[in-house]
């Protein structure tokens, strides 16, 4: 009953937001074509999802991002550690670090575009730098707090490097790890659609793009809310996969 009752109260603002835009559009204040009553947005939706377009741009931002996410996590993973290992990698490249993660993510877009091009390899790079920064920092942070023990204990034992990082020191930093994959994952996607807005050729970006051209807001509308669902979707499932680890790790 507790948790119909939160549940409920969480949709409430989700369907009071809902109504007050359907009497917003039926009022007749602004013009039809700037604000469509949802009902058109959800018949937009369908419609897209019918003729298999909606899929075909939700298929290939995905898979973007899946490249794209892989590839920022593990250069994230192997800088985060090394750095966090290493008090002269940690002098070289820390500073430099620290300077280029405040830059945003979308002020690189114009460079790469000249480096890449707008191929499927400029968007995956994209995605890749927006995951690397989060996921590198949770690293570095989640392997200087494991304690001087493990270390102790290895040189004791002589432990290779190799199983040292990926049997013991990853698997001790995995809460902070994953914090920073959720990130990550989540920034990635946002970055993603906002890159298929500015240049892209398909894409849900793309497709938000066209509806704008088009003066389509009803397929803008629908664009906006199914990368705000995957985007939820994606957080909720890395954070359950974190809430599922730390568990078993307390126990």
């Amino acid at each position: 009953m507790k948790r119909l009752i939160a549940i409920a109260a969480g949709l409430a603002p989700l369907f009071g937001l809902l109504l007050l835009w359907q009497l917003a559009s039926a009022s007749g204040v602004f013009p039809p074509q700037v604000l469509v009553p949802p009902s058109e947005v959800v018949a937009t939706l369908a419609q897209l999802w019918r003729n298999g377009e909606l899929t075909g741009h939700l298929g290939t931002s995905l898979f973007r991002l899946v490249f794209g996410f892989l590839a920022g996590a593990a250069t994230g993973l192997a800088f985060g550690t090394a750095i966090a290992l290493s008090k002269l990698l940690e002098a070289l490249f820390a500073p430099l670090f620290q300077a280029v993660r405040q830059v945003p993510v979308l002020a690189f877009i114009p460079m790469l575009v000249l480096l890449l091009g707008i191929e499927e390899r400029f968007k995956i790079v994209v995605v890749a730098v927006a995951v690397f920064f989060p996921v590198a920092l949770a690293t570095f942070d989640g392997v200087r707090a494991i304690p001087k023990s493990y270390f102790e204990v290895a040189r004791l034992y002589r432990t290779p490097v190799l199983p040292f990082v990926t049997r013991i020191l990853l698997p001790a930093a995995i809460p902070p790890v994953l914090t920073g994959l959720r990130l990550g994952l989540t920034r990635g996607w946002l970055v993603l659609v906002a890159c298929e807005l500015l240049a892209a050729d398909s894409g849900i970006g793309q497709m938000m793009e066209m509806g704008r051209q088009m003066f389509r807001i009803d397929v803008v509308l629908a664009g906006v809310f199914v990368s705000g669902l995957v985007g939820f979707f994606l957080d909720r499932s890395v954070k359950l996969v974190e809430r599922r680890f730390v568990r078993w790790k307390e126990a």
